[in-house]
């Protein structure tokens, strides 16, 4: 099968899931904990500011997520846990490390 058929093929899959059909469909659901956005970010020992920066967030959308009024999801979520396990983890790729 050459790309141009697989990803056809992908999105035909896709569109059928979207109307509802769900005989064929292979459905993947990834579970992240929830993340205390506020001990994260003072576990780096960073500022709102520079973490926000690390991170790749609008300074205001972090200050959201630690006061509760959003919470972090998808991609940024996983980041958070990833840093939570390893508070250093942005920095050391940033670095090269």
């Amino acid at each position: 099968m050459s790309a141009f058929e697989s990803i056809t093929k992908g999105l035909e899959e896709a569109l059928t899931f979207a109307d509802g059909d769900l005989a064929d469909a292979r459905v993947h659901e990834v579970s992240v904990a929830e993340v205390d956005v506020a001990e994260i970010r003072q576990r780096t020992g960073l500022s709102q500011a520079e973490f926000a920066k690390s991170i790749g967030v609008a300074k205001g959308t972090l200050l959201n997520w630690e006061h509760g009024r959003r919470h972090p999801t998808g991609p940024a979520q996983v980041l958070l846990a990833l840093i939570a396990k390893k508070p250093s983890v942005v920095q050391d790729l940033l670095r090269g490390a």
